[in-house]
């Protein structure tokens, strides 16, 4: 009797055992954790956890640490996309600014015997050119500034290499000449134009791009920028159209300078020219107008 006794406590002393272990267990699995209001919108929209209260502490029946994990995650995940997101610094070309509204006025006429005297300061802007050609990370944008600078930066140049000089064409071959070594090639006017500007596939680089003549679009008194850009050229094309010492546009007929003639295949890339000289006049050309082309003068621009 008393064997039966002793077996009954130690059966029931085990069964108690048991019960304790599997409550503890299942506290180690309920655990309370002060959830943000941001916290629970994670959770809820993750599916991770179900959430039983609306205080500021809440039962959370899930596996340890699965909250704490997706917060870590999500956070960076979060930081990664911030460093993703820091803008890049473009090639700075204040030098070439300050150079050109110090000595090109509004209407483009360029004092050359001023740059001169201050020559170092655009043949050091040049050197800058070279030692930061453009990379596959640079946007449209910032490749087309830069090389429209460089190639007005290379014309002043080339003009000051021979100054003084009544015209470009003065100049022995002025657009094949090799004076400027820009990262580990030496480049010329031409190849600067016609192999990467033009190949860009926006027509309204024409004028912007100047050859130091007097019927060439005026030479802009700022330096092209990303930022400023499509403002330019939309500038710029609008006030050569609107100069009549080099366009005279009327319904139904048009007298417009040589660079519709010379680059006609760049300015029908969206259909006719007339259509372009429509999107960029007030004028609206009949596209039946008669069409002539000016005389150009080759004058130096100062």
């Amino acid at each position: 009797m008393r064997i039966l006794l002793i077996i009954t406590l130690l059966i029931c002393f085990s069964c108690g055992s048991v019960k304790k272990t599997q409550q503890a267990e299942n506290i180690k699995e309920k655990m309370t954790v002060p959830v943000e209001k941001e916290v629970k919108v994670i959770a809820k929209t993750e599916g991770e956890i179900e959430t039983k209260n609306e205080g500021e502490k809440k039962t959370i029946a899930h596996p340890k640490n699965t909250i704490v994990k997706t917060k870590v995650e999500k956070t960076s995940k979060e930081i990664s996309s911030v460093k993703k997101e820091i803008p890049r610094i473009s090639f700075d070309h204040t030098p070439l600014n300050t150079i050109l509204q110090t000595h090109v006025s509004a209407q483009g006429n360029v004092d050359y015997k001023r740059i001169k005297n201050e020559w170092n300061e655009l043949r050091n802007y040049i050197a800058s050119l070279g030692k930061n050609m453009p990379t596959d990370h640079w946007s449209k944008e910032e490749k087309l500034a830069y090389w429209i600078n460089a190639y007005n930066a290379l014309t002043i140049d080339l003009i000051l290499r021979h100054y003084p000089v009544s015209s470009i064409k003065d100049i022995d071959k002025p657009w094949k000449q090799r004076f400027w070594k820009l990262g580990d090639k030496w480049h010329n006017l031409d190849e600067i134009e016609h192999k990467i500007i033009r190949k860009m596939g926006e027509p309204r680089i024409h004028f912007a791009l100047v050859c130091a003549a007097v019927s060439c679009p005026k030479l802009y008194n700022k330096a092209f920028t990303a930022k400023n850009l499509e403002t330019s050229l939309d500038k710029l094309t609008r006030e050569f159209l609107a100069d009549t010492s080099k366009n005279h546009l009327a319904v139904n007929s048009i007298e417009i300078s040589k660079i519709f003639q010379w680059f006609a295949k760049d300015f029908k890339q969206d259909g006719s020219l007339i259509a372009f000289l429509n999107k960029h006049t007030k004028v609206q050309i009949s596209s039946s107008a008669k069409k002539r082309f000016k005389d150009y003068n080759w004058a130096l621009n100062e």
